[in-house]
């Protein structure tokens, strides 16, 4: 119960990538976490394959300051979330305070449609964004799972289990101030 009392929060809409959401989701709780699932409104959206998600809160009534980390699944979603300036300012707002976002797969599009990748910085996710990711300033890196700063990247839902495990370091050294050797 690592992440005991922490809460965090994921990006959802329709067509979000199922798998994405919520291994996760399940990995965090599983530490303690408490997840939010935040949509642009409360109304249930279904997931690429199917599931039904209902949100627990709206995105713009969100703050980085109540938040410890801020998750971005793939799937279709985030092409559509990353037009609403709510979910850019959250995600700059969490990046610009140094708390930890797991990106996986084409969760990428919102953050490089908030700006926050630095230029030269190594990114991942699904090859359908690795050329925006280049153009956005990024080292395209064709690898499972990886921390990046205060980002934890994933390429595909093949890499869940990659994923988690940077997930979860990054998000307990945050925790324990402990830095990896």
């Amino acid at each position: 119960m690592r992440l005991k009392n922490k809460t965090i929060v994921t990006f959802i809409a329709e067509g979000v990538e199922d798998l994405e959401y919520y291994v996760p989701l399940m990995r965090l709780q599983e530490e303690g976490a408490k997840v939010l699932s935040a949509s642009l409104d409360l109304k249930p959206v279904r997931g690429k394959n199917g599931l039904i998600i209902t949100p627990d809160a709206s995105i713009e009534l969100l703050s980085a300051s109540d938040l410890y980390a801020l998750i971005l699944p793939g799937g279709w979603a985030p092409d559509k979330l990353r037009r609403y300036e709510v979910v850019k300012n959250l995600a700059r707002e969490m990046n610009n305070a140094g708390k930890v976002i797991g990106i996986i797969c084409h969760g990428g599009s919102i953050a490089i449609s908030a700006g926050i990748i630095k230029q030269g910085q190594r990114a991942t996710g699904s090859i359908g964004i690795k050329d925006d990711l280049i153009n956005a300033g990024a080292v395209w890196a064709d690898e499972p799972a990886f921390r990046e700063g205060n980002q934890v990247w994933g390429r595909v839902v093949a890499d869940i289990p990659d994923f988690n495990r940077e997930l979860i370091k990054a998000l307990t050294q945050v925790e324990t101030g402990a830095v990896e050797k």
